[in-house]
């Protein structure tokens, strides 16, 4: 016992010494230590997991905004289960989740607040019309930091997973986080579980950190993306993991006509040392990206039991351009597709959608990927009349269940280069480097 305790302690050590010398985009956003402090138990909080605590965050995040301490002030939650309706945070603040602690969004959606589209999407992205607002929600705020003792965000999602299946709902479903036209955000050291919908997402935001968490939702889990930077630039997810009902992380920047007009793209991106499964992709781009994707990497990626390990995906109408993607050193075992980049996924908002607004996808690097159970290697199915250019593949090895019936590639107006890949992909992709 006293040996296996021992060989315990010196992997995390060892862990912890690789972690600590990684390299990390984490430095772009300033930790912030908070010298004035307040727990939501002085607002009357109860941790009971029944008693309805709405009343309690919201006049703690109240006077947190107006007391305007200096540096700030961090809202701790002690251990229990905290249930709630939907609440705001403000800038300045932290929110610290102690061992232990569980916010839990209610179930009673009779005051859930109802908020307008975004406009890079016109209306819901589920329904016309307006949104449910996300269980926990920001807009317009700066120095916001989410964290603690990994604690749990519950946002309890079945019951909305459940209306969407009966298509009994009159609005898009909530989001657990969502951070719109806000800058100098850290996520780290939360668990983050049950989402209604998408479960983070910075929308119109700069300068994000996500690092250390753990989303969790189950497979048949209806649109539960782990985390969707959108529109948003100077992002940085590294040190999580991910197992939910759709995308473990999706990079995204608008909706057709509406995403086009709002004109703001994604770019500098870092996704590294993300450990996840779904049903859906691993690392994806899109579908939705009509303002634009730019310089992402994505790096040191582990995908179990997926659908798509790399997913990069548009469709006509969208127009935008997609470019300076790298993926790199990615782990993939147990996947219906390694790889797949196309031009047809995806819906639209409305008729109104201009079928003439091509994307535009170039500059597409992805190396150094391993794959073990994938059914087919891989699809590339740019546009006819705008082939998607400078897609670089090499030193990609994809073991699987291919076979006469189920071709290792497909590929079709695409141009570039492959080298030392296996299955060998496809004639349009030459062999010169």
């Amino acid at each position: 016992m006293l040996l296996s305790l021992l060989s315990l302690l010196t992997f995390h050590l060892c862990f912890s010494t690789v972690l600590s010398e990684a390299v990390t985009c984490s430095g772009i956003v300033h930790m912030r230590h908070r010298n004035h402090k307040v727990s939501i138990t002085d607002f009357g909080g109860i941790g009971d997991g029944q008693t309805l605590n709405t009343k309690a965050f919201r006049e703690a995040i109240y006077q947190i905004q107006h007391l305007r301490r200096r540096g700030g002030t961090l809202l701790y939650v002690p251990q229990g289960v905290y249930v709630t309706e939907s609440f705001n945070l403000t800038s300045h603040m932290t929110l610290y989740l102690a061992a232990g602690a569980v916010i839990k969004a209610t179930q009673e959606m009779r005051n859930w607040p109802l908020i307008s589209p975004l406009p890079s999407y016109g209306r819901g992205r589920e329904l016309p019309g307006g949104r449910y607002m996300s269980f926990i929600h920001s807009n317009g705020v700066s120095d916001v930091v989410i964290t603690g003792e990994n604690g749990t965000i519950d946002g309890q999602g079945d019951v909305w997973w459940n209306m969407w299946r009966q298509r009994t709902l009159q609005f898009t479903r909530p989001g657990l986080v969502e951070f719109v036209s806000s800058r100098n955000i850290v996520i780290t050291n939360v668990t983050f579980k049950d989402s209604p919908f998408w479960n983070i997402h910075p929308i119109y935001c700069s300068n994000v950190v996500v690092r250390f968490i753990t989303i969790l939702a189950p497979p048949n889990s209806p649109n539960t993306d782990g985390i969707d930077p959108d529109s948003s630039s100077n992002v940085c997810i590294e040190d999580s993991y991910i197992s939910t009902g759709d995308d473990l992380v999706a990079v995204k920047s608008g909706w057709d006509e509406y995403g086009i007009a709002y004109d703001r793209p994604s770019f500098d991106i870092t996704i590294r040392r993300v450990t996840g499964s779904s049903p859906f992709a691993g690392i994806a781009v899109g579908s939705e990206t009509s303002g634009g994707v730019q310089n992402v990497l994505a790096e040191h990626i582990n995908l179990f039991n997926m659908g798509v390990g790399i997913h990069i995906k548009t469709n006509i109408g969208r127009g935008g351009i997609i470019k300076n993607i790298t993926v790199s050193d990615v782990y993939v075992e147990n996947a219906r597709q390694g790889i797949k980049i196309a031009g047809d996924v995806g819906g639209h908002p409305d008729e109104k959608f201009n079928p003439n607004a091509l994307p535009i996808v170039k500059g597409i690097t992805i190396k150094n990927v391993w794959g073990m159970k994938i059914h087919q290697a891989g699809l590339i199915k740019g546009l006819r009349n705008s082939p998607f250019t400078e897609i670089y593949l090499s030193d990609i090895d994809l073991h699987g269940e291919t076979g006469p019936r189920s071709p290792s590639w497909k590929c079709s107006d695409v141009v570039g280069v492959a080298h030392q890949v296996s299955p060998w992909p496809c004639s349009q992709l030459s062999s010169k480097l």
